[in-house]
C-alpha cells in the first residue's frame, strides 16, 4: 500500500498536524527522525540491474518498504545520534557515512517531495532568491551584499533613502547557552559614521520599502495562502518577528501578477512548499523580501483559519487543490 514518509524532529508539533491530516485522509504514514539512525532505525536498501531501490526502513515497532513510498515530507530533522562509546573522530566519520547512506537512498526515491532536500538547500540562499524572484517578474528592493564599508556608503548614496540591514543566512545563534536572534534593523546616521565590523563577514543591506503592511504568503503546490501581517509596534514595523504579541492577521487575496510570478519562482527552484514574505506599500504594490523553503506556517494557520496542514497532506497524497 502506498505510504508517506515523514522526516522531521520528533517534537515538531506542526508536523504532528500534517501527520494527523494525512491519516485522516486515509494515508499510511511512516514518521522518522534522522536522530533515530542508526541506533533505533534500520535501513536495508538494494538496487540492481533489474529494478530500482527496494528494501525498507524499520524500527522495533514499524516498517515501510522503499518501493511503497509515494511521498516524502521533509522538515528539519535532528542530527544522527551514535553510541557514546565512539570517539569524536569516529562519530564524524559515521555521520558522513550515515548522511551519504541513509540520506542518499532516501533522496534517490522518485516520488512526491515537500520539499526535496537538494532543492531546499539551494533555495535557502537569499542572493538566489532575489535573482530568481526578479527573473520571475516579482518586484525586489535594491540590495547590497558586502563586507566593504566603502560599498555601503556608495550604496546609500545610490539609493538616496533609508536602508535596513539584516543577516544573509539564519538570524539565530547560540551564545553562552542562550538562543539569540538578530533582527532586521534600520541603518542610522550614526551607523554610517562608524562602519567598523562590516569587514568581518558578509552583510545584507536593502533599501527601506514604505509599507502599509506585510504579507506572509504560504505556498503549497499550486495553492496560495496569503495573510496580511499588521504591526502594532515600531519594532514590529521594522521586523515583525521581533514583537509577535503586537501583530494582527487577516487572510487576503494574492494579486494575479504576483501569483503568476510566485508560481514561476516555485517552479524555477523546484519547490512544492515555501513561506514567502512581501511588503505591501501604501499604493498596494507588493515587493518580495525573501522565501523560506522550510518556513513556519502553523501560527498563521491558527491565527487565520487557513487550512495549510490539510493542503500539505493533500500535496503529499497527490490530491488536487
Amino acid at each position: 500500500m502506498p505510504a508517506v514518509l515523514v522526516i522531521a524532529a520528533r517534537d515538531d508539533w506542526p508536523t504532528d498536524r500534517v501527520v494527523r491530516a494525512l491519516t485522516d485522509g486515509g494515508a499510511e504514514v511512516f514518521r522518522m527522525d534522522t536522530a533515530e539512525f542508526p541506533q533505533e532505525l534500520t535501513l536495508a536498501g538494494r538496487i540492481d540491474a533489474r529494478r530500482g531501490w527496494t528494501g525498507g526502513l524499520a524500527t522495533a515497532h514499524r516498517s515501510v518498504g522503499l518501493s511503497d513510498i509515494s511521498g516524502v515530507y521533509y522538515r528539519a530533522p535532528t542530527p544522527f545520534v551514535f553510541p557514546a562509546s565512539m570517539s569524536e573522530p569516529e562519530r564524524r566519520f559515521a555521520a558522513a557515512q550515515a548522511r551519504a547512506g541513509l540520506g542518499g537512498v532516501v533522496t534517490a526515491l522518485d516520488c512526491q517531495w515537500v520539499n526535496h532536500p537538494a532543492a531546499m538547500s539551494r533555495a535557502e540562499y537569499k542572493p538566489l532568491q532575489l535573482a530568481t524572484a526578479r527573473d520571475c517578474g516579482l518586484s525586489v528592493p535594491p540590495t547590497l551584499i558586502t563586507n566593504s564599508p566603502a560599498a555601503v556608503l556608495a550604496f546609500c548614496g545610490d539609493v538616496g533613502g533609508d536602508l535596513i540591514c539584516k543577516p544573509v543566512a539564519t538570524p539565530v545563534f547560540i551564545e553562552g547557552d542562550r538562543l539569540k536572534t538578530v533582527y532586521t534593523r534600520r541603518v542610522t546616521e550614526a551607523d554610517l559614521d562608524d562602519l567598523r565590523g562590516i569587514d568581518t563577514t558578509a552583510h545584507l543591506f536593502q533599501a527601506w520599502v514604505n509599507k502599509a503592511y506585510e504579507v506572509r504568503l504560504t505556498v503549497v503546490g499550486d495553492r496560495l495562502f496569503a495573510a496580511e501581517v499588521h504591526a502594532g509596534s515600531e519594532d514590529a514595523r521594522t521586523d515583525w518577528r521581533s514583537d509577535y504579541a503586537s501583530l494582527t492577521y487577516r487572510p487576503c487575496t494574492t494579486p494575479g501578477r504576483v501569483a503568476k510570478g510566485v508560481r514561476r519562482y516555485m517552479d524555477a527552484l523546484g519547490l512544492r512548499f515555501a513561506a514567502l514574505d512581501f511588503v505591501v506599500g501604501p499604493d498596494g504594490a507588493w515587493t518580495f523580501l525573501e522565501a523560506n523553503p522550510c518556513g513556519q506556517w502553523d501560527w498563521i494557520e491558527h491565527a487565520t483559519g487557513l487550512d495549510i496542514a490539510r493542503a500539505i497532506a493533500d500535496e503529499l497524497r497527490g490530491v488536487p487543490g
